[in-house]
């Protein structure tokens, strides 16, 4: 049984940053990092969630050149609010509300898998990118249990279910598909590796928590759980897992491109 990432992303801005959020400040660093971001570029996060990568666009460039766009209502009003200034719509990547060749830079961070079509999200975020320009894309490692947080929550269903197969056939987790769709975006000077981030957890409790505020397809799959069989799955991811606080690391593969024509 797979799980394609098609669960609403519709929770508070807050609870989304105690869940995904927290790696955001290292893992925005990194991909705006491969993707040269700097100044006086005009910058586009596709995807934006309440605003971990667009923070960190405007940091580099200015409010006033970074644009951003999330189909998740409170998640766009959320990025709004964190960074004023920047152009932040509401819409969805595979339709793109701006003009051919608009930016330097067009970003997408944990973005691609959960499209309904990551190809054509691909081609748009090219379509919007200047002759010259690059765009940038990562997504989480879930294929080779390069993401601790996610691995450790699998692998406990896993236990009670070997068939699970998770989030491993979401668009971009495998090492070199982000690379692929690029190419077939006709993208030039496509290079690919990876992206290390991490997150600091107060306890297992604060590990645990943010898996039942239905975000994404772990929390998702959770809720279809009978209570005892969710017992199960934490006493077990709690067994995995240091006591008092820890850091987790995690793992994204990325890939760049450049807009030839």
């Amino acid at each position: 049984m797979s799980f394609t990432g098609r669960v609403p992303f519709d929770a508070a801005a807050g609870s989304y940053d105690r869940f995904m959020g927290r790696y955001a400040p290292t893992l925005a660093s990194a991909l705006a990092d491969a993707a040269e971001v700097a100044t006086g570029m005009r910058v586009l996060d596709v995807g934006c969630g309440p605003g971990g990568l667009t923070r960190e666009l405007v940091s580099r460039v200015g409010a006033e050149h970074v644009a951003a766009i999330d189909p998740a209502p409170r998640f766009a009003q959320a990025c709004r609010e964190r960074c004023p200034g920047a152009d932040v719509r509401d819409g969805k990547g595979e339709a793109l509300p701006w003009p051919e060749a608009h930016f330097d830079r067009v970003l997408s961070s944990l973005v691609l898998g959960f499209m309904d079509d990551p190809d054509r999200g691909v081609q748009e975020m090219t379509r919007v990118t200047r002759p010259g320009g690059v765009v940038a894309a990562c997504m989480w490692d879930t294929t080779a249990g390069g993401m601790a947080m996610l691995e450790t929550f699998w692998a406990a269903v896993r236990r009670l279910d070997p068939t699970v197969r998770g989030e491993k056939d979401m668009a971009g987790t495998a090492e070199g598909d982000i690379a692929r769709r690029l190419q077939h975006a006709g993208l030039g000077d496509v290079t690919a590796g990876a992206l290390m981030a991490r997150a600091h957890y107060a306890d297992f409790d604060d590990y645990w928590e943010p898996f039942t505020f239905g975000i994404g397809p772990a929390a998702g799959y959770l809720a279809t759980l009978p209570a005892e069989q969710r017992m199960q799955v934490r006493e077990t991811s709690r067994a995995a897992l240091p006591d008092g606080p820890f850091v987790l690391e995690a793992r994204a593969w990325y890939a760049r491109g450049t807009r030839l024509t």
